[in-house]
């Protein structure tokens, strides 16, 4: 085999150790000095994204102010704050202009002076800059950091939070990296430039090819959907449903990428540019476990496997064996679509006729929208889905939701089984009824999930699955 059949780079980074690094100054370079920034990479976001930024702006009683001018014309006033409001928050206010003059004017500005966080919904960031740069209300967004609120955003409301804007030209060819007059974002992270929909627009070749290796001195950060930095001074923990990537940090990058990546619980210092932990090193999923467990997928002869373990809305591991590298960076893990056999009955349970009784496409897309799944496939005269590891973990965290703190409760439908092992509670299904090929595992109470994938008939992922529990739910002998 070719060395394309490697071990999952992203994955494999994801267990390296980190880089000694230094405590991070009182000083930060890059984050607020006060305050929190929370950046979204778009698409669907999770109820704990929201919990979180509501925590940061102090409580349900905070006056939050949700900007959604990104939007253009797309803008439904009535719907803007849904979000927040259903996480909890009490006090949303709608805070819009297309005129600088008035997001200039005294009276406007005055409404969101004892304001604590403040949220900048997607759209086309040039109208953000066209509407607030340089205006009372731009020093109003900053003040709330001052003051040691929140300010964050999704999609293009991500983007314009860093120094350097991208994808800022007034137009909606989004393809545009650079233009000369909309260059410059509000500037909450300091030398960086933020991009989002990575993985699912296959857009994570761009900020290397376009901006970084030209400017070495600036960080460049991105995101997937539904996945979010905290950055509170210089430190960025990535929390949600996908993966992040830091571009020009001081240590190694995945091999054979221009970037680091790193997994949700994973922790990163934006000042000294290092990896400040990794969720994986709490857990017991060392290299010579994996090594022993699924060495003998490597070389892709036995038709390649994914696995994803994830504790508390932590992963630990995420990782593909034998699978080719796919084209523009995308991760391996997100890549291969596997058949998913009996496990597909989960997702079929979410599919409700029309009202005469058949599949049509429109069902299958809301299916396919939980928890914003990017290429799962459904064949509809066969019943067949076919999916990989990173989308089906946005399906669980979609399809069984648990706010931050709250129990998991849910009753998985069949062809889930519910059992006891150890003492502990399990939801069960695989790909075939003697438990081949795939597994996908919940332990709710102690809130891990554990998915397997293959394309190996022979693959005895239950007893896979089972190693893997213990190695993480029990304690060292």
């Amino acid at each position: 085999m070719r060395n394309a059949l490697l071990v999952s780079l992203t994955a494999l980074a994801a267990c390296q150790k980190p880089s000694p690094s230094p405590r991070p100054s009182a000083a930060p370079r890059v984050g607020p000095e006060n305050g929190s920034v929370l950046v979204v990479g778009g698409g669907q976001q999770g109820p704990e994204i929201f919990a979180k930024f509501i925590e940061l702006a102090g409580g349900p009683d905070a006056l939050i102010v949700e900007v959604p001018t990104a939007g253009g014309d797309s803008i439904d006033v009535s719907t803007v704050g849904r979000g927040l409001r259903a996480a909890g928050a009490k006090n949303v206010v709608v805070y819009h202009t297309t005129s600088k003059a008035v997001a200039d004017a005294d009276s406007f500005v005055a409404r969101i002076a004892s304001a604590r966080g403040v949220w900048f919904g997607g759209g086309r960031h040039y109208r953000l800059v066209n509407s607030y740069s340089g205006t009372k209300s731009e020093r109003a967004f900053a003040a709330v950091l001052a003051r040691g609120g929140v300010v964050g955003g999704s999609s293009a409301g991500a983007s314009i939070l860093a120094s350097y804007l991208i994808r800022g030209a007034p137009s909606n060819d989004n393809r545009i990296m650079n233009h000369p007059d909309y260059l410059t974002g509000f500037g909450y992270l300091r030398n960086t430039a933020i991009d989002q929909h990575v993985v699912a627009r296959e857009r994570l070749p761009d900020l290397h090819d376009s901006l970084i290796v030209r400017r070495r001195d600036l960080l460049a950060i991105s995101e997937d959907e539904g996945t979010a930095w905290v950055v509170r001074g210089d430190t960025a923990e990535l929390m949600g449903r996908g993966k992040g990537f830091v571009y020009n940090a001081r240590e190694l990058t995945d091999p054979g990428r221009p970037f680091l990546t790193l997994l949700p619980g994973d922790r990163f210092d934006l000042g000294a540019r290092r990896v400040l932990s990794r969720a994986a090193s709490t857990s017991r999923l060392d290299g010579a476990f994996l090594d022993a467990l699924f060495g003998s997928y490597g070389n892709g002869v036995r038709g390649g496997l994914a696995v994803l373990v994830a504790r508390d809305g932590k992963v630990l591991l995420n990782r593909a064996y034998g699978v080719a590298l796919p084209p523009r960076f995308t991760p391996e893990t997100a890549v291969p679509l596997f058949r998913l056999g009996r496990m597909g009955g989960v997702l079929s349970a979410s599919l409700t006729p029309d009202s005469s009784g058949r599949i049509t496409p429109a069902v299958i897309r809301r299916v396919l929208g939980t928890g914003g799944m990017q290429r799962t496939r459904y064949d509809s005269v066969s019943g067949e889905w076919t999916a990989n590891v990173d989308d089906l973990y946005r399906f669980e965290l979609g399809r069984f939701p648990v706010r931050p703190g709250a129990r998991d409760s849910h009753t998985p439908p069949a062809p889930f089984r519910i059992d006891t092992v150890n003492g502990r509670v399990r939801h069960a299904v695989y790909g075939t009824d003697d438990g081949m090929r795939g597994a996908w595992v919940r332990y709710p109470a102690e809130r891990l999930v554990i998915m397997v994938l293959s394309n190996d008939s022979t693959a005895d992922v239950r007893a896979m699955a089972m190693q893997l529990s213990e190695r993480v739910l029990e304690p060292p002998q």
